[in-house]
């Protein structure tokens, strides 16, 4: 059985990416991983950690393919999709505004059930490659913590492997409701201020995005 509509996706990002994932096992089984409803997702994660050579526990990385490429997870997308709705949906002419269903009580609900994404080969499969540009290399980016305590401003240095500026990614986003396209693609739109990653926020991770035509 055939449901919803595919949209077919890739994006080049614009910025360097910081990876997000622990490069600890015992940090990301503990506290990310074990969150997931789904143990054979949880074990599939803890199986696509970097290697060993990452060994602190502050540093965060991106999860490997069976070939030692990096990659993102199928949730990722979905949690880069979901914030952006959020941010989207504060512009009064957006499509997003106009659907009751993204409404700021029911949006994370509704995407959750109605879009999934997956490869371009396999809908089902929740590895996203992350292609480099041709001679790049994975790289690393120290940054500085700050936070206020009762004793003064604390600050800590926290370090992320980086994919450049120019690395694509191409996936398919499953929309079981056809009618919440015009959202998603303004959500993609919204890549291009807030992307994808750690740090987004300070501009990291910006992507341009097309769709490719089947």
């Amino acid at each position: 059985m055939t449901f919803g509509k595919s949209l077919r996706i890739h994006l080049t990002t614009v910025e360097d990416t910081l990876g997000t994932a622990s490069s600890n096992p015992d940090l990301h089984k503990e506290h990310i991983a074990a969150n997931s409803k789904d143990r054979a997702k949880m074990k599939e994660e803890l199986a696509a950690l970097p290697a060993e050579d990452l060994e602190e526990k502050s540093k965060t990385g991106f999860s490997r393919t069976a070939d030692g490429g990096p990659m993102l997870w199928d949730y990722q997308i979905k949690g880069f999709i979901k914030e952006a709705v959020n941010a989207v949906r504060e512009m009064p002419d957006s499509c997003v505004s106009k659907e009751k269903r993204l409404s700021k009580w029911s949006y994370k609900k509704t995407l959750d059930k109605l879009i999934m994404v997956g490869t371009l080969a396999d809908a089902k499969d929740r590895k996203l490659p992350l292609i480099l540009p041709e001679g790049a290399e994975i790289g690393e980016k120290v940054r500085p913590l700050r936070a206020e305590t009762m004793r003064g401003e604390r600050v800590a240095l926290a370090c992320s492997e980086t994919v450049p500026p120019g690395t694509q990614l191409s996936f398919q986003i499953i929309l079981l409701d056809p009618r919440l396209e015009a959202g998603i693609r303004e959500a993609l739109d919204y890549g291009q201020w807030n992307g994808l990653g750690q740090w987004r926020s300070a501009g990291w991770g910006r992507f341009n995005w097309e769709e490719i035509q089947a």
